[in-house]
């Protein structure tokens, strides 16, 4: 059996949560392959809004296998957050909850060393969402870092005081002053003291060899879904660098993330917004400062669901996209927050860039290289409400010629539609698609 592959084709915040949550049911098995606590996947259902930051979308079906692959970072008082929220709600995390035991830890002072280096580029903050992303990724590569399996082991204390001894040397170098900052309103040995309750919770969980269970599961035919984090335009290696997250956020992601060939990947779903959003610095082609920018920000709900900031917004960035499907080998295109642009009178997209009044293709070097302009193409809105619509042809007709040039644009299926924050809210237009 094969893995398909789910991901982000903008700059994350596409709700990929919500299209995970919906195939679920076709598969047996959804594993997150890269990220950390930085994602927020929100999901509504029964008039209830759920936002996970580790634990993969599926973790609501209770006959489904959901899995935190190595490429995952985890903070354990996060995560132990994260598991209470669900237990509450009748989830039993420990049933079919498996995690990597090579998945990297962020410590305290990983949280201290994201604030000093965002704090130290001035006018140049990358918008860091100060949870220690970054430093967790940066020991993970100079192999300073400890895993998940570590914390099982004898000298796991040893090794932790070595390691913040570490950063607390790195932390002078920039002047900080520990006993002075606070990590989610606690000092440093208060937040330790609760990290470290977190850990004996997290020993209660079921620590495998990931690669070894996942590629077991596709010999055994069982169905897998590789669930991203974040999106394709904040991929470390193919992102507006250094305006991007830490991890490999693309279809590449996947065999490094969970240990599996790429030989093993089938279908690719990217997800993408009608329109596009950006949290924190970095460039934004599309984007606007109108009251139509403001409007989209409203009715699209333009918050994170991670940090509240208000999200950025614009226009859909046509060259961007294309990159996107190129760099993944997207097979089939997820549209959502179609909904967003109920009563919009004019909708329009950005169709080329020009650079010297010379048309250019995207690229996230250029991107930040050079000032390049976008030429958009502009359509008429559809004045109606999209929620009811049961099937892709009772979509207003100015919707379906927009979703049409997509698809021209592209040479890519638009399959699924979104049509409303709820999981009932999804149209497939290609009713073949799990077969």
């Amino acid at each position: 059996m094969h893995i398909d592959v789910l991901l982000g084709l903008q700059w994350g915040d596409e709700g990929k949560g919500k299209i995970v949550d919906v195939f679920t049911p076709h598969y047996d098995i959804i594993a997150r392959f890269q990220g950390g606590p930085n994602a927020g996947h929100t999901l509504e259902f029964q008039g209830s809004k759920h936002v996970l930051h580790h634990i993969p979308s599926g973790i609501f079906r209770n006959d489904t296998i959901n899995l935190i692959g190595n490429g995952v970072i985890i903070d354990p008082m996060t995560f132990k957050a994260e598991t209470d929220a669900l237990e509450t709600k009748g989830v039993d995390t420990r049933k079919n909850l498996f995690i990597s035991n090579k998945a990297h830890l962020i410590l305290p002072s990983h949280r201290l060393l994201d604030l000093a280096l965002e704090r130290s580029k001035g006018n140049q903050k990358i918008g860091s969402t100060l949870k220690g992303i970054g430093p967790t990724y940066t020991d993970k590569v100079a192999r300073h870092g400890l895993r998940t399996g570590d914390i099982l082991l004898s000298d796991f204390q040893e090794k932790y005081k070595k390691l913040k001894e570490r950063h607390f040397a790195l932390l002078n170098t920039y002047g900080l002053n520990i006993e002075a900052e606070k990590i989610d309103g606690l000092s440093f040995d208060e937040y330790e003291t609760k990290w470290m309750e977190a850990v004996e919770h997290f020993k209660s969980m079921k620590l495998i060899d990931s690669e070894n269970f996942i590629n077991a599961q596709l010999k055994a035919n069982k169905k897998v879904l590789a669930e991203g984090a974040q999106g394709t335009l904040l991929d470390l290696d193919f992102g507006s660098y250094p305006y991007v997250t830490s991890s490999n956020t693309i279809t590449a992601g996947v065999c490094s993330g969970l240990g599996i060939a790429p030989s093993k990947i089938n279908r690719v779903y990217g997800v993408f917004k009608a329109y596009c959003t950006r949290v924190g610095s970095g460039p934004f082609p599309t984007e606007l400062y109108d009251d139509c920018g403001q409007k989209m920000r409203d009715q699209g709900n333009e918050y994170g669901s991670t940090t509240g900031r208000p999200r950025r917004c614009g226009w859909l960035d046509m060259p961007a996209l294309k990159y996107a499907i190129m760099i993944n080998g997207v097979t089939d295109l997820v549209m959502t927050k179609a909904d967003v642009f109920n009563g919009f009178e004019k909708i329009k997209v950005c169709d080329q860039y020009t650079l010297d009044n010379k048309k250019v293709d995207f690229s996230t070097f250029a991107l930040e290289q050079n000032s390049l302009e976008c030429f958009l193409k502009e359509f008429e809105g559809w004045k109606e409400d999209i929620a009811n619509c049961e099937q892709y042809q009772n979509f207003p007709q100015n919707m379906i010629q927009y979703i049409d040039y997509i698809e021209k644009e592209t040479s890519t299926t638009v399959s699924v539609i979104s049509t409303s924050a709820d999981r009932k809210g999804i149209i497939f237009k290609n009713k073949e698609l799990f077969n």
